[in-house]
This record gives C-alpha cells, structure tokens and sequence, in this order.
C-alpha cells in the first residue's frame, strides 16, 4: 500500500479487535481527488462510507447511544424512538441490534427504498411522515410518541443533541488533522444536523487553535442556512438531495464557525455524484454530490491554489440505487 507522499505517513496500520459493531467507527480514509476536479488546490476526501453501516452517521449513532447510556437516560429495556433522513437511523438500528434495543424511526416517505429496507433489516420499525413535511414532519412524529410514554421511549435528538457535534470534534477533526499533519485551509461540508461541520471546526480553531474556513453546503432549493447567515426570511423547499436540507436551522449548527455558505442544485448534486464515481472511482450519494460540486467552485477559485481543501463525503451509493441518482442506468 503506497499513501500520499504530500502528507505524513499513517503511524498505526494494525487492525483492531472490537468489543463490537458499535465500536468500529472512525479511521476512515482521505483519498486525494485526481479527476472529477483538476485545480492548482489540493483536494482530498474524507470517504466516510468506510464506517461499519456505511456513513458518517456511524460515529454520531454510535455517540448517541454510548452517551445516553453513561448519564443513565438510557437503559435496559428501554426504546428507541428518532427521526432520520435514513443515515442516522441507520447508524442507530445497528448500534441498538448490536447492544439489544428495540428502535422505531420516523421518516419522510420520499427517502429511498434502499434505505428503508436496510433499516427493516437491522430490526428498526419505520413510521413514514409526509414528504412535503420534510424533516420537521418527522421530528414531529418522533416527539410525539416520546412525549406519550416519556417512561418508554429514548429520543436522542440527533438536531440538538451536543454529542453529536462532539464525536466529530473528538474522532473525524483529529483523524484529518493526523493523516494531514493540520494542513488544512478549507472545509467543505453539507449540512444536515450541522454536527459534522461544527465539531471539525470546533477541534481545528478551538483545540488546536488554526483558522480553518469552513464551507456548509445546502440544497438551493432550499437555501435556509445562507437565509440564516444574512438574517433573512427563511424560506424552505422541496429538493432531491437526502441527508442534507433539513427545512430548519438545527440547533446543532453553530453558525459562527460557519464562514460561507455554497447552495447547489439537486440536479447539479446528482450529476457530481455520478462523476465522482466515473472520474475518481468513488461511489457515493447524492450529498456527496453537492459537496463535490462546492468544492470544485472552492478549487476553482484563483485565491485557492495550492490550498489544501477537505471535503466531507457522507455515504456510499449504493443506498440510492432505486433513487435518481441511477435511474439512467440500466442493469441490462
């Protein structure tokens, strides 16, 4: 195995033995983009399919429960109730089958079957809200049933939750910081719960105190963060790219380590996922895609060059086979 010559060599290649699935998270490759973007700035992605259920939602499912169960708010025979975009409850069902929790996840009925199946398959029970409701729909429906029987269900509150943003600032912003030697100028991410971004960006400015411009990608169709930004009026909508565009601003986002706001088009999202895969050999989902093409616009920049630019990739493709992503694609 050859690494990146540019930046420092792994110290540790060894594999461990976990206690189990839950465990596994973490150390997930940065792989240098070569040809879906040919810039003078470096660009290297964090490829976080390569966690255990296949997104960067591992590490925050993970958090979730470990944390709930250390202040005791989880406990034996208790359930799980959350709303998801599919990812984060995917990364919940494995981690309640591996540890022994029953779990209901509420979810718009516009995510993809890929991702309701391989939930089912975990063992989590689906409750499907209205798609035009978006992601409040469902955060809605989850409340509601943990409010019914408080005694019962467990709501971890991926939105507002402060371990989400923690298990980035303590795993994902130190393993870019090793395997780059903190040579980072630029921080590109899509923004669901706004965990990732802001718990990479509190461990680059506030633990190892480096600036760090950090990049929140958006849905145009629904550009609220940017709304948010300039104090204007929100304005949520529809759109294509799942695990991104929540439809409100999270309490987990913290808008100061925000530094600029790049909205994409959903068309424009699906066609760079699709390039990431033909150009680079990546398969990944549609808000892979809209990161990819706001970090093209950022490399693209003559201010950029020789800048090294992170880019956060959530998920693999595979979940959005029944999706828009490949419709074009024939299996014959």
């Amino acid at each position: 195995m050859s690494t990146d010559s540019a930046f420092p060599a792994p110290n540790n290649l060894a594999i461990a033995v976990y206690s189990d699935n839950a465990e596994a998270i973490g150390n997930t490759p940065l792989i240098r983009i070569n040809r879906a973007i040919s810039s003078d700035a470096t660009v290297l992605a964090k490829v976080e399919s390569r966690n255990p259920a296949f997104s960067v939602k591992c590490r925050v499912g993970a958090a979730l429960i470990a944390d709930a169960e250390e202040k005791g708010l989880l406990k034996p025979g208790m359930h799980i109730v959350e709303p998801t975009s599919g990812n984060t409850g995917i990364a919940l069902a494995f981690v309640a089958a591996a540890k022994g929790y029953d779990i209901t996840l509420t979810m718009p009925a516009s995510m993809s079957v890929e991702r309701r199946k391989v939930l089912k398959a975990f063992g989590a029970n689906l409750v499907l809200t209205e798609p035009a409701k978006g992601m409040k729909g469902a955060v809605d429906e989850a409340v509601r049933l943990a409010t019914e029987q408080p005694d019962v269900y467990f709501l971890p509150q991926q939105f507002e939750n402060p371990a989400n943003p923690k298990i980035h600032e303590q795993t994902t912003g130190p393993e870019i910081w090793e395997a780059t030697g903190g040579k980072v100028d630029i921080l590109v991410s899509g923004v669901g719960t706004g965990g990732t971004i802001s718990g990479i960006s509190r461990y680059f400015e506030q633990v190892k105190n480096q600036p760090l411009y950090s990049v929140a990608v958006e849905p145009a169709e629904s550009p609220i963060i940017g709304q948010a930004k300039r104090g204007e009026p929100l304005t949520p909508g529809p759109h294509k790219i799942q695990g991104i565009g929540a439809n409100f601003i999270p309490k987990n986002l913290d808008l100061d380590l925000v530094d600029e706001v790049i909205a994409i088009e959903s068309d424009t999202a699906i066609e760079w996922a699709r390039k990431t895969a033909t150009h680079d050999g990546i398969l990944v989902g549609i808000s892979s895609g809209a990161a990819m093409a706001a970090a093209a616009q950022l490399a693209a920049r003559p201010e950029n060059a020789g800048k090294n630019i992170v880019v956060i990739l959530p998920d693999a493709g595979e979940r959005y086979l029944s999706s828009v992503l490949f419709e074009d694609i024939s299996a014959d």
